[in-house]
């Protein structure tokens, strides 16, 4: 591994101005790997004058950076993309070792994240300004000429979370990078040492001194002072919902990116192909633990077919591969992140059970390790049918018709995604039109991506709208040139 960590000590460093530092409080937080507890690293935990170290060096590289060509730019992407797939196993064994992921989901995140740093580079060289004539408004001649060209925001604060620490983080560095920004990564701490892995790649890739930055620590002691920090111009925000109104409440005048919670709604018609709806269903709401926020988390059956989906969904839900990485490589659940992410989940599942939800699969714990659980028959005062798990636990909810589904799927607090099975194109148009999320998958789970979509939610899902043209223009801001002509 680079030495960004030192080995006999599995303790890693901040990148802070060009240097890996560690922390002058000389404390540090140990990381522990969700599959046996053990040790995987320790970070440090940096103090609030180090944080503020860390953003005078973004602010201070930021002039330097933005005079930069966009091809220059773009080629330490480009460069970085290279270093990922040439470390990849190395990679793909952290994030198996730090947050559990399977095999198969490790090495895709890594090759993911490649792709996208290549994609942002590109669509980098095309960003584009405008030339606007004066006289196309009423009672202006023709003496005035608008130059619009888009100016990166400044210093952009990057906070990345657990569950995809390097493709999530890359999605906020990327755009940011290629537009002009110089960024400080707050990577989660179950997490970290994937971010600074990263950060030690971009460094080798070329990267100038203070262009990107590091900063680790708890959340309650750095948490709002680095929110709020004079320097940070933007903040780009992957996390809870609760996190991110506290962030929206307590910044002011800066603007956001943010992705929140999730209760994405599989709402199955009666024409749908039902075998393949219960197979999207299952790779949608278990892949990884269901430790996504476009997990398939819940499903909305007309019930004149819901006997025949939930059969078919038990069998395939069956056929899952339950286990530890450490042990087994081919997965597809696996333990969750903590015990207190497990407790959550057994405490939806016990109030299922206690309110007469049908328990059709799954249901046991082993440590972290939460069966695939499938309830039939869940009911609207059931938790279950409301609260985001992150985990391997998902409703039936039966309905009449889709009128009754679109009105449930409405009622949650949240909008992310949404997916509509059904064989008749007009009843996909006319749910995905009444459907309160930023997308809806017509017979498809709800995914992420292709990452040069728009990807977005409403309501308590989050603000702003990612995919790479667009987190490139929300981190960038238009400005205008006004030339006047003496005729």
């Amino acid at each position: 591994m680079f030495s960004v960590i030192r080995s006999e000590e599995k303790s890693f460093r901040n990148l802070v101005n060009g240097e890996w530092k560690d922390s002058t409080s000389g404390r540090f937080i140990e990381i522990r790997s969700p599959l046996d507890d053990s040790i995987v690293g320790r970070v440090p935990a940096m103090t609030t004058g180090e944080v503020d170290e860390a953003m005078e060096a973004a602010r201070n590289a930021q002039d330097a950076w933005r005079i930069k060509t966009v091809s220059e730019r773009a080629e330490i992407l480009n460069a970085a993309a290279d270093l990922l797939i040439e470390n990849q196993e190395e990679i793909a064994n952290l994030l198996i070792l730090e947050i559990g992921k399977d095999h198969k989901s490790a090495r895709s995140e890594v090759v993911r994240t490649a792709d996208f740093l290549r994609f942002t580079a590109d669509s980098g060289k095309n960003i584009t300004g405008e030339s606007l004539p004066g006289d196309s408004f009423p009672g202006f001649k023709n003496n005035k000429i608008s130059v619009v060209k888009r100016e990166p925001l400044g210093v952009v604060l990057a906070i990345s979370p657990f569950n995809y620490p390097v493709n999530l983080s890359v999605s906020k560095i990327a755009p940011a990078l290629v537009a002009g920004n110089t960024v400080v990564l707050k990577p989660a701490t179950q997490g970290s040492l994937s971010g600074l892995y990263l950060a030690r790649l971009f460094q080798h890739a070329g990267i100038p001194d203070g262009v990107l930055n590091t900063v680790t620590g708890k959340g309650s002691e750095i948490g709002d002072y680095i929110t709020t920090h004079k320097d940070v111009d933007f903040i780009n925000f992957t996390g809870s919902t609760e996190i991110g109104r506290h962030i929206s409440k307590i910044t002011e005048m800066v603007p956001a990116l943010m992705e929140l919670g999730g209760k994405d709604a599989a709402i199955v018609l009666a024409d749908a192909d039902l075998e393949m709806t219960a197979g999207q269903i299952v790779a949608g709401a278990f892949s990884y633990s269901g430790q996504r926020c476009t997990a398939v988390k819940r499903i909305i059956v007309i019930d004149t077919v819901a006997d025949k989906l939930v059969e078919l969904l038990r069998n395939k839900i069956l056929d899952l591969k339950v286990g530890n990485p450490l042990e087994h490589e081919a997965l597809d659940v696996v333990p969750l992140i903590s015990t207190k992410s497990a407790d959550f989940v057994c405490g939806l599942i016990d109030d299922a059970k206690q309110k007469g939800a049908k328990l059709i699969a799954g249901g046991s714990r082993t440590g972290n390790l939460v069966e695939p659980t499938l309830f039939d028959y869940v009911t609207l005062d059931m938790r279950l049918a409301w609260e985001e798990p992150f985990g391997p636990v998902v409703p039936v909810i039966r309905v009449h018709d889709k009128d009754e589904a679109i009105k449930i799927a409405n009622e949650s607090e949240y909008g992310l995604q949404s997916s509509v099975f059904t064989n008749n194109i007009n009843d996909a148009f006319y749910v995905a039109d009444k459907l309160e999320v930023g997308t809806v998958q017509v017979n498809n789970k709800t995914e992420r991506g292709p990452d040069h979509f728009p990807f977005l939610g409403v309501k308590a899902s989050g603000m702003g709208t990612q995919g790479i043209k667009y987190s490139i223009e929300s981190m960038t801001r238009p400005k205008a040139t006004i030339i006047n002509i003496n005729l």
